[in-house]
């Protein structure tokens, strides 16, 4: 099960949509919580399956995934440049991926880090198949997201 956590408030909806669109329509073998401000919450279209949850105030958003996070060796995404997940990472005993256009030195050294934007699609299709995330109904979005 690759589990995915989404801060909402910390990460640009570019970078969201392009993760989004490589994971299963279905949400097959996925379990993906997303947290955030109503605001950051409403740029993006959430598939059915997310467990979306608001949360306004300071650390609200990180309390929620910090909370949703459920240990094991599958893969975990954390979506966040936020350095207080850098603990979270650094103890998963699984492989982990940061998505993020400004990690924190904590999760970079926990953790591999790939900016879709900047690095293209490529690096993080390429450690979705690596942790073998399911790919049943990926939609490869255009290389310009």
């Amino acid at each position: 099960m690759l589990e995915v956590l989404v801060d909402a408030d910390n990460v640009a909806p570019a970078r969201l949509r392009t993760l989004l669109a490589l994971l299963p329509a279905d949400g097959a073998g996925v379990r993906l919580v997303v947290s955030g401000r109503p605001a950051a919450l409403e740029r993006v279209d959430w598939p059915d399956y997310a467990a979306v949850v608001p949360a306004a105030g300071w650390q609200r958003a990180d309390l929620v995934l910090a909370a949703a996070h459920q240990p094991s060796a599958d893969p975990l995404v954390l979506v966040t440049g936020d350095g207080d997940f850098g603990l979270l990472a650094q103890q998963h005993a699984g492989p982990v991926l940061v998505v993020s256009d400004a990690a924190s030195g904590r999760l970079r050294d926990a953790a591999t880090v790939i900016d879709p934007v900047h690095d293209g699609i490529a690096p993080l299709r390429r450690w979705l198949d690596g942790v073998g995330a399911p790919p049943a109904g990926r939609q490869a979005p255009p290389d310009e997201l």
